[in-house]
């Protein structure tokens, strides 16, 4: 591939001192269309996902249907190992057995000296619509009802990020939220020109989870506030150019490179690049693209609060050229107080932390916001998108100006030690903290 960016885990561990700002423009003139959508149905795409695509993906589709029962398909086939995420009616949300195969599945062949090549895959028309919703909507009532997918899915995340083998995800579909961080930490990332990624989550209530603190901290300028705020959708050719994907294959040769890599039959990760390389092209992103509006989202996103991030970018509505603003302003002031408070801190907040260190964030902030410590409205979200569907929302509080800051800080206070996520801390330890041996499931079991 010509013309990307280093992936955002390359940049997270180069030089500090190292101007992404100035790589990222140094590519504009490579950077592929798209048509721009509307911004404030990103959460309804979490739900609907992509229509009108191509003959092979319905084709996958139906291939897929009569694998009923297991919702985590995981197959053996030489040295390489392949995942495929099969709940295609449910656009393979992520449930808590999904997270539970997917860990035990993923240490096994950690382990396993005759396991090679990691390849994730979702069945059906999209890679993985990010976390089950509905789930966390049936489980309002109960306390802590959640916590143990919600535990086990953060700690999950670490061991992707820093994952011992190659892994190649071939995302064809929706990778949102959850779903995404399932693929932008691999160390290969195969997108099409079907992939859709968004980070919705402060439109309904919540935050931008699953390690994308650190993700989207770690983008050039700043577009990490700007995806995290309004949940701007990226395509595939734009995920390449941004670096949180490595490659661009055309959807129809997609199966060609899954047979490819699985007949590769080795770990070798330059011979794996090469395989990738066979079937991808390079990007060249449309004038119009999010990506070349740098200097505005640089300009408006690195204000202090979430009330100048909007006035700052209503000014710059104003001005000629700037009409792909109206929308985006649209989705913002829709979307939760509570949660847009949360998320603008949480990712600020990642610039500074590691790794392990976000992800024991995102814990807590998850937690405190399923708890409804300072607000409901991550349900009232939910309500609106996917139970009653009227997409109306009443938030509480009801405006930016009436969140309480003290408030919000409460949500980011850590717990007793006891009580955060276990992230391993040395190697020969490494896949220890799991939810059984944590001191949630001892008080579960009391």
């Amino acid at each position: 591939m010509v013309g990307t960016l280093p992936s955002w885990h390359q940049r997270s561990q180069a030089d500090p001192t190292t101007n992404w700002d100035t790589a990222l423009h140094q590519r504009q003139h490579q950077i592929a269309p798209i048509r721009r959508t509307d911004p404030n149905s990103q959460v309804e795409l979490i739900l609907l996902g992509v229509s009108n695509y191509t003959c092979l993906a319905r084709q996958m589709a139906q291939e897929t249907a009569h694998l009923d029962g297991e919702v985590v398909l995981a197959e053996e086939v030489g040295n390489a190992r392949l995942i495929t995420l099969n709940r295609p009616k449910q656009l393979n949300v992520i449930s808590s057995k999904v997270v539970k195969l997917l860990a035990e599945n993923l240490e096994k062949w950690e382990k396993d000296d005759n396991a090679a090549l990691i390849i994730l895959k979702g069945a059906g028309r999209a890679y993985s619509a990010g976390g089950d919703l509905r789930m966390f909507y049936d489980g309002r009532t109960p306390k802590d009802s959640c916590l143990e997918v919600v535990y086990r899915m953060y700690w999950l995340c670490y061991h992707i990020h820093t994952y011992k083998k190659p892994q190649v995800a071939l995302v064809h579909g929706i990778s949102m939220g959850g779903g995404a961080s399932l693929m932008v930490p691999m160390k290969f990332s195969v997108v099409t020109e079907k992939t859709v990624f968004s980070t919705p989550e402060a439109s309904i209530g919540f935050h931008t989870d699953c390690g994308f603190s650190y993700i989207h901290s770690r983008l050039p300028g700043r577009f990490g506030e700007y995806f995290a705020l309004t949940g701007a959708r990226l395509n595939g050719k734009e995920l390449v150019a941004l670096g949180m994907a490595t490659h661009f294959v055309p959807l129809d040769k997609l199966p060609e490179l899954e047979k490819r890599l699985l007949d590769l039959n080795t770990g070798d990760e330059s011979a794996i690049r090469s395989a990738i390389e066979e079937f991808s092209i390079a990007v060249q992103v449309d004038e119009e693209s999010v990506l070349n509006k740098q200097a505005v989202i640089d300009e408006c996103f690195s204000k202090d609060s979430v009330e100048e991030i909007i006035k700052s970018f209503e000014v710059e509505a104003s001005k000629e050229g700037n009409d792909w603003i109206r929308a985006v302003l649209k989705g913002l002031k829709r979307s939760s107080p509570t949660g847009l408070k949360i998320t603008l801190r949480s990712i600020r907040e990642g610039r500074k932390q590691t790794l392990a260190e976000c992800l024991k964030k995102e814990f807590r902030l998850t937690m405190n916001i399923l708890r409804a410590v300072i607000s409901e409205d991550v349900y009232e979200g939910i309500r609106a998108i996917n139970i009653d569907k009227d997409n109306s929302p009443k938030w509480d509080p009801s405006t930016l100006d009436k969140v309480d800051d003290e408030k919000v800080d409460t949500v980011f206070q850590p717990f007793e030690e006891e009580l955060e996520l276990k992230i391993p801390e040395t190697e020969d330890h490494r896949w220890d903290g799991k939810y059984e041996s944590s001191a949630y499931a001892h008080l579960q079991n009391e």
